[in-house]
């Protein structure tokens, strides 16, 4: 199974952005797909996970600004992220794993993309 995501970019602060993160090599809607940002010198965390049924969930800090959506004919998950802050900085990381539960860990998932640099200027 292979991730990419692509999409970051360099964005001011209030701006929007998407991100998309294609997957390859086995069946997508059965994954449950995730996305995770790491900051310089912070440990990966939880961003927004989908379901096949499209049902979501969100960290707190980005609930309501950010919005994640699966098209399971393009193999494709995205994050729409509105009212950007310079916080929002970082790596972003697309992820996913046979499961079609919520999963927020990190350990939990099994397929990882290689990152988009996401930067957020005041």
């Amino acid at each position: 199974v292979q991730l990419q995501a692509s999409g970051g970019g360099l964005v001011q602060a209030g701006d929007s952005l998407i991100i998309s993160c294609i997957v390859s090599g086995s069946t997508f809607s059965s994954f449950v797909m995730g996305w995770f940002r790491q900051a310089p010198g912070k440990e990966r965390e939880f961003v927004a996970c989908i379901l096949s049924s499209n049902s979501t969930y969100y960290y707190q800090t980005v609930k309501g600004r950010f919005t994640i959506s699966r098209d399971n004919l393009k193999n494709t998950v995205y994050l729409q992220m509105n009212s950007l802050k310079p916080e929002d900085t970082a790596v972003y990381y697309c992820a996913a794993a046979p499961e079609l539960v919520i999963i927020t860990a990190t350990m939990r998932y099994d397929y990882w993309g290689k990152g988009t640099q996401v930067t957020v200027s005041s």
